[in-house]
């Protein structure tokens, strides 16, 4: 699993929403100045997360992007899941199904599937409200 610069981002947009709740709509140059990226590529990043319903919009002057629904409601693993292609560890597994010519005789699958299972269970147990006050983490 490779998590790209889109992804990355798309977390961090997330992120910023969910720290400023009470803020309204959100311009995105808002958001690039805080987060110091490019207005440009941000577009195309909350464009994917509107698709996927994560974000809503408003146009005008007053306008930009919020979420739609609380932090805590918001799993890290849905989230990177609308924005990346392919979260398994192989590209033989896609969305939990295995894509493969040699999937019959291939004795590593099993162990492909399960990693890639462990791993989007995890990333659905992390909510934005989780990395926002980092309770998760304070006893590691």
């Amino acid at each position: 699993m490779n998590i790209t610069s889109k992804g990355r981002y798309a977390l961090q947009v997330m992120l910023d929403l969910a720290q400023h709740p009470d803020d309204g709509f959100i311009s995105l140059k808002t958001i690039a100045e805080r987060l110091g990226y490019s207005m440009k590529y941000l577009e195309m990043i909350v464009g994917a997360l509107k698709k996927a319903k994560l974000v809503e919009s408003s146009r005008g002057k007053e306008g930009g992007y919020m979420l739609k629904r609380s932090a805590d409601e918001y799993s890290v693993g849905e989230i990177l899941r609308s924005i990346e292609d392919n979260l398994a560890p192989v590209s033989c597994i896609k969305a939990g199904s295995i894509h493969c010519d040699h999937a019959a005789a291939c004795l590593t699958i099993p162990m492909w599937k399960e990693l890639d299972e462990i791993t989007n269970s995890y990333l659905d147990s992390v909510s934005l409200s989780d990395l926002i006050t980092g309770i998760k983490w304070k006893n590691h």
